[in-house]
């Protein structure tokens, strides 16, 4: 059973992705690897990581892993999804439901943006009047995109009642589930495009993309036929005759090691394990006399981000300089405001938080 495990002499990395690798999981990507063009060997062993990825998933969705960092797979989605002219509703309360509209925009889209600013819930009446309106104009909406885990603030949305609505409107449901997967519960089965990557809660390296994609999602991508090929799901759909690409093949063996170790602990228990280090931390925090960004009640269970403006980048430079323990700050506009730690994967382990948590309360005192 994979327990996390302290590895004394080493730098402390509790950054919110990448995240630490475990040593099976290194072991298993320097090995000698199949080629992945011509050796049925990587075949199989990718189909198992898509039957893995399927139960992590929670679905009966069709799974595939592209070759790419995340971010690859919040472009390929709307490259599949949105031709020109489409109208996309983008649910924003962060930076990366921000940027859902942008790529929509780059394909010729038309992004209706929601936004709800980043320390609040998304606005669901406003959810429903640019769902409504759009109805009413003859030309409805036809793909909405949503972020479940908002790593940079560290806020887990509630994304139930959102999905409720696009239900209703036969929307078509883009989620980025990067930061959640493997760590938190995700409603996969409800989502039609549920986005994940190999380098936050699975705890392997960067580079690869996975996806759970529902039936009505490739068959709209059908329809469209995107004309990209790397940045496009439909050639990953039969993969029976060969990958569109030369494929990572040393990072699907590090991920299918991963996803090994996060099985046999088991799900419910690797839930556990985060919801308990993020407790660890935030209890942590309250004693220093550090405030949780935004509200405690949606603070995600992988991360927690704490509020210290105008100190958070110069507490992130001593932590490291003073204690070899590296953190993340805010992104964009809160790079200087909040101070971000990343209790996921392989460092969702209570004695862990304490450690870094120790640095940091030095530090701030």
């Amino acid at each position: 059973m994979w327990m996390p495990t302290a590895e004394c002499g080493m730098r402390t990395r509790f950054t919110p992705g990448p995240t630490e690798v475990p040593e099976a999981v290194r072991e298993a990507m320097a090995a000698e690897q199949p080629n992945p063009d011509v050796e049925a060997a990587f075949a199989e062993r990718y189909e198992a990581v898509c039957g893995k990825l399927a139960t992590v998933y929670g679905t009966d969705h069709d799974v595939v892993v592209p070759g790419g960092e995340g971010i690859l797979g919040l472009e390929a989605a709307i490259a599949s999804l949105v031709a020109p002219g489409d109208r996309v509703l983008c649910v924003s309360n962060g930076l990366y439901g921000d940027g859902f509209a942008d790529f929509v925009e780059s394909y010729g889209g038309e992004a209706t943006v929601v936004s709800a600013p980043y320390d609040e819930g998304y606005d669901l009446a406003a959810v429903d009047d640019a769902l409504e309106t759009a109805a009413a104009e003859g030309s409805p909406i036809e793909v909405a995109t949503l972020v479940h885990c908002e790593t940079p603030t560290g806020t887990l949305n509630d994304i139930g009642p959102v999905l409720d609505r696009l239900e209703d409107h036969d929307v078509v449901s883009v989620v980025d589930a990067v930061s959640a997967l493997g760590g938190t519960p995700v409603p996969t089965d409800r989502i039609d495009v549920c986005l994940g990557a190999s380098q936050k809660c699975f705890s392997a390296p960067p580079g690869l993309t996975t996806a759970a994609i529902s039936d009505r999602a490739w068959d709209r991508m059908t329809e469209r036929d995107p004309a990209s090929l790397y940045t496009n799901f439909l050639p990953w759909r039969d993969v029976s005759e060969g990958f569109p690409y030369t494929h990572l093949s040393a990072n699907v063996a590090a991920l299918d090691a991963a996803l090994d170790l996060l099985l046999e602990e088991g799900l419910e228990s690797v839930f556990d394990r985060h919801e308990r280090a993020a407790r660890r931390c935030r209890e942590r925090g309250r004693e220093i006399g550090i405030e949780i960004y935004p509200d405690p009640e949606r603070a995600s269970p992988t991360v927690t981000a704490f509020h210290l403006p105008g100190e958070a980048e110069s507490i992130r430079d001593r932590v490291e300089a003073d204690h070899d323990v590296v953190l993340a700050t805010g992104l964009g506009d809160l790079s200087s405001e909040i101070l971000r730690i990343g209790h996921m994967g392989y460092n969702a382990d209570v004695e862990k938080v304490d450690r870094v948590m120790d640095a940091v309360e030095a530090v701030v005192e």
